[in-house]
């Protein structure tokens, strides 16, 4: 596809700037929360969406998948949603032969809607297809395309009815993105767009082969020892048991991120470089994408509760 992997890196950025121009038609605002899913995506990881409803969410996924190019599901996760609802299921055909139906699983971006109104049992489902990119239906395993992400979403207002998501889960997400309210320049352009015909046609940027391609390439750029054990001690540093702990978290966390997050912090740190013209990652690229990795990954404890500290505040401390 390109000539070397100075030449790769150019094309990523530049292709990483064409999808945020064609979103960018659709989507008013929300340049970070589409700018930090699409290198969920480009590190081959998944993505918890985390806002109040109306901020086009749901639109969000939908226009990033037209963007690029890739099959989508949307599945709405209630309280009697089966594991066999989102996986498939096994039927007996007209020759009395078992026949396999795929679940809306069977998409390049599936997109969660409010997962955690879901029971465990259809959660766990989720996690082995996020985890192994496969399912398990009668014994036997079905691979699912390729790529494939899975973009969740979740109310923070309501919580009745909901069953949290368990820290094996949360952890298998890559980024906790927060949306917020638009301003007021861009509520109006919002209200302007969508109460008259039609939305804006996005035009397709990328191939899913362009995809897995420079997913392979983030892994390939170098990065230097020292922005390395800078991430692993950033995550090193949430465990209040570590000696590496500060007294903030010996205060005010009860759990911190596991290796995971390091993994993430580098991979991600390598894609925030990659897609703003830099051939090798520095600590300002891992600085960018800590938040939205370590923001699900750390449990404060009551202590911060009673105290307001929030977990803005105990991330921002260990930069």
């Amino acid at each position: 596809m390109y000539k070397s992997d100075v030449e790769a890196v150019k094309g990523l950025a530049a292709h990483f700037n064409e999808l945020k121009t064609e979103i960018g038609k659709v989507i008013i605002g929300q340049d970070e929360v589409v700018e930090k899913v699409l290198i969920a995506i480009f590190c081959n990881g998944h993505s918890l969406l985390v806002g109040v409803p109306g901020l086009a969410k749901t639109l969000l996924v939908k226009t990033i998948s037209d963007a690029l190019h890739l099959s989508f599901k949307r599945i709405q996760f209630t309280p009697d949603l089966m594991p066999s609802d989102i996986t498939g299921t096994e039927i007996l055909d007209e020759n009395r032969q078992f026949k396999f139906i795929q679940g809306p699983l069977f998409a390049n971006i599936i997109l969660a809607d409010e997962i955690n109104r879901t029971p465990p049992k259809t959660q766990s489902a989720l996690l082995e297809a996020m985890q192994e990119r496969n399912v398990t239906v009668g014994g036997k395993e079905y691979i699912l395309p390729k790529p494939f992400f899975v973009l969740a979403t979740q109310n923070p207002i309501e919580q009745e009815g909901t069953y949290p998501l368990p820290e094996a889960q949360l952890d298998r997400f890559m980024f906790n993105i927060t949306l917020d309210y638009p301003s007021f320049a861009e509520e109006v352009m919002v209200v302007k767009n969508t109460t008259s015909f039609g939305l804006p046609t996005v035009n397709k940027v990328l191939s899913d082969e362009q995809i897995i391609y420079y997913q392979q390439l983030i892994r390939k750029i170098p990065i230097a020892d020292n922005v390395l054990e800078y991430a692993v001690k950033l995550a090193a540093k949430t465990r209040p048991a570590s000696e590496l702990a500060t007294d903030k978290v010996k205060n005010f966390v009860g759990w911190g991120a596991g290796p995971r997050a390091s993994q993430f912090l580098v991979l991600g740190a390598k894609c925030h470089a990659a897609v703003n013209g830099k051939f090798s990652p520095d600590i300002e690229d891992v600085k960018a994408v800590a938040e939205a990795i370590l923001r699900h990954r750390i449990v404060l404890n009551y202590k911060a509760e009673a105290e307001g500290i929030s977990m803005k505040q105990i991330i921002d401390s260990l930069k």
